[in-house]
Order: structure tokens, then sequence, then C-alpha cells
């Protein structure tokens, strides 16, 4: 386990700063007295006056109190609480720079990490920068000096709830929903008691996880209930772990969540504690794009990793002879293998099993695959690539949400197992934030 960094608070007036670079969460980068120093909001070029606020052994940070030299690339951040909410770190960058800084990451990482570069760098996926995000865990703080309850992201650099009345990234209607929720849990009487919403939008409907530590009055339901009909959201409720996720019985029953993928007509029927894709323009790109570069055809075997609830596997389906998945998450398996069912797919097989650890044993991992498809957590997937390389698949795709463990698991299959990395590019699934979606196709050498 990692160790807690530790930090010094420091009490030092503004000083005159150069900011020379932009660290991976989007932090500008200048020196003090030789030490690094990470500014947040300021840009690459500027002249900003800094102050420091804490330290910790290898570099400082620095808040940003004014910028005297503005850089061509700095824009007007669309929300009024940027710099203080957590849930955004770039809104003040042109979004052509965001994906273009981004891009640049993901090929440093290869190159510093894996000892690798792609034959071909593909031209990011990218779709609307606002009110996209469909997935969302919200902080809920009745604040006594505020006079109100809280509802947000928290803030940037404390564990507080961000005081803001609307969310510039959010999808509707849960952008324009954060007043009206807190004046609704208000009038609760347990409104000190229930510290999360959970976010989750569908094509079809939203619905509103609360977390609640202590039982609803009668009354209580009848005001969650009367927001929810109001605002037309579905109302479910958690009162321990996620096993107890559940829709407010009086709604009767709701309309089952669900997302498609037009450009293979099918639908992924999910619950609002499951995880799918928060940006639903880019994964109806990113998915054509998966599948266009393992160039599937009517004959082959594929192996899916990670597989969730189907969202490749579906369309996957439509190409191949058969489809094998893998998931640790034995709920997200059992909804995968209804998804299929319910839309007319005999060619899925499903599997639970740790990725994590040496699947070597299973029957699934000795079978020969033509393709393999993989979309790890941010922890990578070096655990499961040898058996990924045994199954002598010619064309690999890797779907990544972090940089640098990608790259890691890129140099095990070029250097330790054969492959070329034919290309790679980035997906703006998280504008105005520091997270770097990628996808990579491996080619096995002849």
């Amino acid at each position: 386990m990692a160790k807690k960094r530790r930090a010094k608070r420091l009490d030092v007036e503004p000083l005159e700063v150069q900011i020379e670079d932009l660290t991976h969460e989007g932090d500008g980068v200048c020196r003090i007295d030789g030490k690094a120093t990470f500014v947040h909001g300021a840009l690459p070029g500027e002249k900003v006056m800094a102050k420091p606020v804490r330290r910790f052994r290898s570099y400082d940070e620095a808040d940003l109190v004014e910028v005297l030299e503005a850089s061509d690339e700095r824009v007007e951040p669309r929300c009024e609480v940027f710099g203080t909410c957590g849930g955004c770190s770039m809104q003040h960058l042109a979004e052509d720079k965001q994906i273009a800084r981004k891009q640049q990451i993901l090929l440093d990482n290869l190159e510093r990490l894996g000892k690798v570069a792609p034959k071909e760098v593909l031209e990011p996926l990218r779709s609307s920068a606002w009110g996209y995000r469909r997935k969302a865990r919200l902080g809920v703080k009745s604040v006594f000096g505020k006079g109100r309850v809280l509802v947000g992201f928290r803030e940037r650099s404390a564990p507080y709830i961000t005081d803001t009345k609307q969310c510039e990234i959010l999808a509707e209607p849960v952008g324009q929903l954060l007043m009206p929720l807190s004046e609704m849990i208000e009038k609760l009487s347990i409104a000190s008691r229930l510290p999360q919403i959970e976010v989750a939008i569908g094509d079809n409907a939203t619905a509103l996880v609360f977390r609640i530590l202590e039982d609803l009055t009668d009354a209580d339901r009848e005001v969650l209930l009367a927001f929810g009909k109001e605002h037309n959201v579905q109302m479910w409720l958690q009162t321990k772990g996620p096993d107890t996720v559940h829709p407010m019985p009086e709604q009767g029953d709701v309309e089952p969540l669900y997302y498609e993928i037009p450009a293979f007509d099918v639908k992924v029927e999910f619950l609002p504690s499951d995880f799918t894709q928060i940006n639903p323009e880019i994964n109806r790109q990113m998915v054509p794009k998966a599948l266009e570069l393992l160039q599937v055809e009517q004959g082959h075997n594929v192996l899916e990793l990670f597989s969730g609830l189907g969202n490749f596997t579906l369309p996957l389906a439509k190409q191949a002879a058969k489809v094998v998945t893998v998931e640790g998450d034995d709920g997200l398996v059992k909804r995968a293998h209804e998804n299929a069912l319910r839309q007319g797919f005999d060619n899925v097989e499903t599997h639970v099993g740790n990725l994590f650890e040496d699947q070597s044993d299973m029957a699934w991992s000795k079978g020969k695959y033509e393709r393999v498809l993989l979309d790890p957590a941010r922890s990578g997937a070096d655990e499961i690539l040898p058996t990924v390389a045994a199954t002598g698949a010619e064309r690999i795709v890797y779907v990544s949400c972090h940089p640098g463990t990608l790259s890691r698991d890129a140099g095990i299959l070029v250097n330790e197992f054969g492959y070329t990395l034919e290309a790679a590019g980035v997906m703006d699934m998280f504008p105005h934030t520091a997270h770097v979606e990628s996808i990579a196709l491996f080619v096995k050498n002849q």
C-alpha cells in the first residue's frame, strides 16, 4: 500500500513566477528556489502571482493569485466554481489543447514506461465537452454555516462539498437539479444522515440513488416521491452495501435503465449501481473503433476480458462465431448474460474470473482465439497478459483508462510476447479533467 503523502502548510507571500510546463493532473509547473512547484489553474508560458500553500518532500503546491501574462491557450471557464470544485481541472485550457495534451501524455508514457511507440497515432475521438457526464457520485452535507444542504462534487483540495448551484458537465436533467435536490433534502428528517447520491442516466430514464444511514419516515418518503414525480426521475435507496440498492417500492415497477449502441442496433440494460461508460457520445464512437481495429470475421473466436455488462460483447457477437467473456463481478456477468439472451445471441459464453490472478488453469484460458479485447480498470492487465499471449491471438485491442498502466502492459506485449504496437490514440471520455482514456491495437509478429 502506498504511503500517504505528508504535507506541511505554508504561510508565504505570493511570488511572481514563470510557468514552464503542465503536470499530468493539469497543474502549472514552475520552480521556486530550484524546487518544482505546482500551481493549480496556471498554464505553460504564463507569468503569474502564486502563493505557496503546501510543502512536500519533492515538490510544493501553490494557489494561483493572479495571471499577469496569459497564455494564448487560456479560455474563460464556464463554471462559476472552477478552481474550487474537484470535478474539473482543465476548463481554463482550450478544448483543442486539452485533447492534444492528453495525446502527448499517452505517447510520452508509451515511450518512457513501455519503451514503445505506435506505428500509427489514431485521430482522437471527441464529442460535446459539456453536459456529457451520465454517471457520478455526489456528496451531500448539511452545513450550518451556509444555512443549507450542499449537494455536489467535493472541493479540489479539501474534503468539503463544493457550494454550487448547477454543474456544467453533468448530463441533464441532473446538471440543473443540484439546488432542487438541496431544497428537497432540507425537508427530510434525516437530512444530516444522507451523505451521498449516486447518479445514473440512461437513454430512457434517470435514477438517483440516495445513500441513507437511518430509516425514512412516512413524511420523508412522500417528499422523495414527490421530487421524483416532479422531475421525472427514478428514486432509489441504498441502506448498506451496493447489494442493498433498490427502487422505492411506492413508485411501482420502474423501467429498466438502458443505453443503445446505434451502429450495431444493440441495447444494454443496467442497474444504477453498475459500471457504465459515463460519456455516451464517446462510447458510441469507441465501440465501432474497437471492432474496426480488431477486424473480426464471421469464423473468429473472440476472447473479451474485463467484459462488464457487455458493452463490447453484444457488438462482437454480431460479427464473430463465438465470444467468450470473463469478468470479476458476478452481478455484471449475470446481467451481461441476460443482455445477450434478451437480444437473441446464442454465441456468447460468460465466465466469472479474477483477472488479477493467474487464470491459466481455467478452461476458457486454454482455448484458441483469433482476437482478444480487454478493457481493464486503472491498475491494468499485467497479471493476465501471459494468458492473453498464450491464446495465439493475431490482433489485440486494449481499451485503457490509465496511460501509465497501458504503457507498462504495452511494453510487456511488445518486448516479451512478440507483438507490435500497430496503433494508439486517445478518446476524450472526460473533457475538462485530467483523465486520459485511450485505445491501442497490438498485432502478432509473423
